[in-house]
C-alpha cells in the first residue's frame, strides 16, 4: 500500500493522499512519498500540472501526533518545510482539490499550492495553539497569501471556519458546491499553457513565498522542533490522543 497514489490523464498528474488510518496526517512516510512524487512530476515532460487531492473525509489532519508525541520524528519540521518548498518551487502549477477537512499542517499544503478548490462542506482550523504548538513552518507559504487579520484570529483562537471564509481570506482560491465542475475549466486552461510559459509565470507569483523560505526556514523549523519537544506540547498532544482537555484548559 502506498500513502500517495498517482494517476495521469491528458497532461494532469493527480496525487492522492491515501493514509486513512491517521486521516492523511503528515507522517514521515507520507511526506517522503509526496516529495518523491513531486520530483517525478517535475521531471516528466508530459506533465502540465499536478492535482493534489485525498481519499476519505479529511484532506490532511496535519502533523502525525503519534509520531510527534513519541519523539520518532525529530526532523519533522525541517522535512515539512522542504516538502512545502518543493510544492512552491515545482516548475508546474499545483492545484489542490479539497472535499474533506483540513487542520494545522494540512493548511500548509494548501498555502503551498498555486490554486485550490474546496467543497462547501469542508472545514479548516489552525489547532496548534490548543496543543502547545504554533503554525511555525506552515506560516512560510501561508502568511504572504493570507489576510493578516484573519491569520491573527484563526492562529490564536483555533476556531473552525468554512470554505467560503477560506476563499475570502486567501487560504483557498475557490469555494464550490461542485468541486470537480469548478476544477475542470482551471485544468483545461492549464493544459493550454506551454511548459516554459507556465514555469515562468509561476515564478513571478511565488517569488515572495520563496523569499520567505530563504529567510525563515531554519529559524521556524528550529522553533517548531523546540515546541514539539516541550513538556507543554507533550501534554497537549497526549490530551488530544486521549480525547480529553489539556491541563491548561479553563
Amino acid at each position: 500500500m502506498t500513502f500517495v497514489e498517482r494517476a495521469h490523464e491528458r497532461g494532469i498528474t493527480t496525487l492522492t493522499l491515501n493514509s486513512p488510518h491517521n486521516r492523511n496526517a503528515l507522517s514521515t512516510r507520507l511526506v517522503a512519498e509526496l516529495h518523491q512524487a513531486l520530483a517525478d512530476a517535475a521531471a516528466d515532460a508530459t506533465v502540465r500540472a499536478v492535482v493534489l487531492t485525498h481519499t476519505g473525509t479529511t484532506f490532511c489532519a496535519g502533523a502525525d501526533l503519534s509520531e510527534a508525541a513519541s519523539g520518532t520524528a525529530k526532523d519533522g519540521p525541517l522535512a515539512l518545510a522542504r516538502l512545502l518548498r518543493a510544492l512552491v518551487e515545482l516548475p508546474k502549477p499545483v492545484v489542490a482539490r479539497v472535499t474533506g477537512h483540513a487542520r494545522a499542517g494540512g493548511l500548509g499544503l494548501l498555502g503551498a499550492c498555486d490554486l485550490s478548490v474546496a467543497g462547501l462542506g469542508t472545514t479548516f482550523a489552525f489547532t496548534e495553539a490548543r496543543l502547545g504548538l504554533a503554525p511555525a513552518v506552515i506560516s512560510i507559504p501561508l502568511l504572504p497569501r493570507m489576510d493578516a487579520r484573519a491569520a491573527a484570529r484563526y492562529y490564536l483562537t483555533g476556531e473552525k471556519f468554512g470554505a467560503t471564509e477560506a476563499a475570502r481570506i486567501g487560504l483557498v482560491t475557490l469555494a464550490a458546491e461542485d468541486v470537480d465542475a469548478e476544477l475542470a475549466p482551471l485544468l483545461d486552461a492549464l493544459r493550454k499553457g506551454s511548459p516554459q510559459g507556465l514555469a515562468a509565470s509561476k515564478k513571478l507569483v511565488t517569488a515572495p513565498v520563496l523569499a520567505a523560505f530563504d529567510r525563515d526556514t531554519d529559524a521556524l523549523a528550529e522553533q517548531s522542533a523546540r515546541l514539539f519537544g516541550s513538556a507543554e506540547a507533550r501534554e497537549g498532544m497526549t490530551a488530544f490522543l486521549e480525547r480529553r482537555d489539556p491541563s491548561w484548559a479553563r
